[in-house]
């Protein structure tokens, strides 16, 4: 028997053995029919993928049909198809896949005549037009695919340089012996071969075991969809007598984005929160757990509903949507009102420089006595809150940016910072670095070092300044981590500390207006 047909092409009856088991000995080739691909739901990762569900209506003959699907996301991966009858009464078995995602297009038909020559329509001078003959040097263009694996999370804005036709990605032709780095007009070329494609296509060599129509589910995963939480947290004026300066006005977006290389139109939008491994493409359910809504508090229905899934989180939209290729949508995640928080002033004062003690071995760090001798001079601030129901939050949060702002006496909101959080559970504490204060310094000095490797001990001694240069009082916590060894006991501390774990102790300063005060200590190491 000779080779299976390729495809792309049509025949009406070809022999092939069967691969279905209760079918009969041979079977014929049919081009079947499907109607287009109707979206029905994507769950969008945010590890810059997603999951396409499909519903697809096929008229099939008994034995092996041939089906070109269209309307399928430019960077789908074709290993990652599944194929299901929806009634569970059919047998559907894809035996054959190809897979076209480079759809005609002038950039396109450029890159196939590279080192030939092609007419081009240019203007006269006379208000008509003539065509002048040019060779291809180099057409500039960049597949949808590799441009995704290339560039990943910037595929958008490298797509606008490829626009652009910036750098390497101008074309290059020759006129008359002489190269020019853009088109010297329209290209005309000749008709489309065959094998040309229209728009990504599906090609299916695709069994089944009886006649007639049938309700199927095409599922897919692809690249070039991603999505990112962002929480925008507001506070009221920090000298408004009427409410809790540390109280927190918290709206929560998803931002959503398509360069998948088709549009969903009218789609169930899920997004799945979680560190999900993957593997990299490189040419690489039981619902559990109550259902939280992520809603405004003064909202009739909730926004965006969350559930536990497996050992994630998914968040389901709760009106469809459609989502345009190469769009950035925004939604609404959550909205909260009077979150509490606090103001946290952190001096962690020593200046190690990674990079300078990098391959460095413990012993030689013990032993080095400008370790750690360095002082930064800035003091901290953190926002700290509680994720939970008592507090008026209690959701999961998904990765992403905070950003804070300040509501001014004028009523203005200004901006105070930001910073990202990984995912966060409910009844969980977020506590960020916003910043570093202006009218509070901080200064730590080496006083002592003294090393004895005879009777195996250390002490180091440091003295510790910080200055409030502001109109209030405020509170410091000064942070000191005891880097040199592992055994280690403090001594003659001019203030009470707290050890917050094995290597790290705390001291708390008060400060009153325009005071400085001094803090000194010495740590005592033994090995």
């Amino acid at each position: 028997m000779g080779p299976r047909p390729e495809p792309s092409r049509f025949p009406n009856r070809i022999a092939t053995p069967l691969l279905i088991a209760g079918l009969s000995a041979a079977a014929l080739l049919f081009a079947g029919e499907a109607t287009q691909a109707q979206d029905r739901a994507i769950t969008v990762h945010n590890g810059g993928y997603a999951i396409v569900r499909q519903d697809l209506e096929l008229d099939l003959r008994r034995g092996v049909n041939e089906l070109a699907i269209t309307d399928v996301a430019a960077h789908l991966e074709p290993d990652s198809v599944i194929l299901r009858d929806l009634s569970g009464r059919r047998v559907l078995r894809v035996l054959e896949q190809n897979y076209r995602a480079d759809p005609i297009s002038q950039p396109l038909l450029l890159s196939l005549y590279e080192g030939r020559e092609i007419d081009f329509l240019v203007p006269d001078g006379q208000g008509g037009q003539r065509t002048i003959r040019g060779r291809v040097i180099r057409s500039g263009y960049v597949p949808h695919q590799q441009a995704w694996q290339r560039y990943g999370q910037q595929y958008y804005q490298r797509q606008m340089a490829l626009v652009s036709g910036g750098g390497s990605n101008q074309p290059i032709i020759e006129i008359e012996g002489q190269l020019r780095f853009s088109l010297p007009g329209q290209p005309i070329f000749p008709a489309l071969e065959e094998d040309n494609v229209l728009e990504p296509t599906l090609h299916w060599l695709l069994e089944t075991d009886r006649t007639g129509r049938a309700q199927a589910e095409l599922n897919y995963l692809t690249g070039g969809m991603s999505w990112t939480a962002d929480y925008n947290l507001v506070l009221g004026a920090p000298d408004d007598s009427d409410s809790d300066p540390g109280a927190l006005d918290i709206t929560g977006w998803v931002t959503v984005d398509n360069n998948s290389g088709r549009t969903f139109e009218d789609v169930k939008l899920k997004l799945m929160a979680g560190d999900i491994n993957k593997l990299s493409n490189q040419t690489g359910p039981v619902w559990v757990g109550a259902e939280a809504s992520m809603r405004s508090l003064d909202a009739a229905e909730p926004m965006m509903t969350e559930r536990s899934f497996d050992e994630y989180h998914l968040y389901t939209v709760e009106r469809k949507t459609t989502l345009r290729d190469r769009q950035t949508k925004q939604i609404e995640m959550l909205r909260a009102e009077g979150v509490g928080s606090e103001q946290l002033l952190v001096y962690d004062g020593a200046a190690i420089n990674p990079n300078r003690y990098r391959g460095w071995d413990p012993v030689s760090i013990r032993n080095d006595r400008n370790y750690g001798s360095v002082s930064n001079s800035k003091v901290w601030i953190m926002r700290e809150f509680e994720n939970t129901e008592d507090n008026g939050l209690g959701v999961p949060l998904p990765r992403g940016r905070l950003r804070f702002y300040r509501q001014d006496t004028d009523g203005d909101l200004e901006f105070v910072g930001e910073n990202m959080i990984d995912h966060t559970p409910r009844d969980e504490t977020v506590r960020v670095y916003t910043g570093n204060s202006f009218d509070l310094v901080g200064e730590r000095v080496q006083t002592d070092f003294r090393v004895d490797n005879s009777t195996d001990e250390l002490d180091e001694s440091f003295e510790i300044t910080l200055r409030n240069r502001k109109d209030e009082t405020v509170e410091i916590r000064v942070v000191e981590h005891l880097y040199r060894w592992v055994n280690w006991e403090i001594r003659e501390p001019t203030l009470p500390f707290e050890k917050t774990d094995a290597r790290t102790i705390e001291f708390r300063v008060e400060l009153e207006p325009g005071e400085e005060h001094k803090l000194t200590y010495t740590a005592h190491y033994t090995w």
